[in-house]
């Protein structure tokens, strides 16, 4: 199994997003209501503490790998590599780039297999799926407030664990 976690900020904002575009779901009213029910857990996905770090414990039962968007964004090859290693696997340098260049965010964007621009449940005219695929963008939707209590609700949900995100 490989999992891939990204820090609480920037998910909320994704999927506050993909709420919004996405038929099926809740409507998720304003940002600031929104904030407020993903930090409750209630949305599709449960609460994001429990669900990163249930994992981040399984690791340590099964072979599992775990990684950060926040890496993968940082250095995709060395991250490519890491997945390469887990699966015992050596591939030559020009195939770990063409993955690299397979895999990026403008490629998988442009991509209708993986950026759901056909797919029938999704409204793109209010958001894409693929948005931004940027680390920090949370800095442009929280108000200071927010952020505040944020991080206060962060404190809460990590303080027993070692799993660390940047944020």
């Amino acid at each position: 199994m490989i999992y891939i976690a990204r820090n609480a900020k920037d998910v909320a904002v994704s999927y506050y997003h993909f709420y919004r575009m996405a038929y099926g779901h809740p409507e998720p009213g304003t940002w600031d209501e929104y904030l407020n029910t993903y930090m409750e857990g209630n949305v599709a996905f449960g609460s994001w503490a429990k669900h990163v770090k249930g994992w981040w414990e399984m690791r340590k039962k099964h072979r599992l790998l775990y990684l950060f968007y926040e890496d993968m964004l940082e250095d995709p090859k060395r991250e490519i590599r890491k997945v390469m290693k887990f699966m015992n696997q050596e591939l030559p340098e020009e195939i770990v780039e063409n993955i690299h260049k397979n895999t990026s965010f403008q490629a998988m964007k442009d991509n209708p297999m993986a950026n759901y621009s056909t797919f029938p449940f999704m409204d793109h005219s209010i958001s894409p799926f693929m948005r931004k695929g940027i680390f920090g963008d949370w800095k442009n939707q929280f108000t200071v407030t927010q952020n505040e209590i944020f991080d206060d609700y962060y404190q809460r949900e990590m303080s027993d664990t070692d799993l660390t995100f940047r944020m």
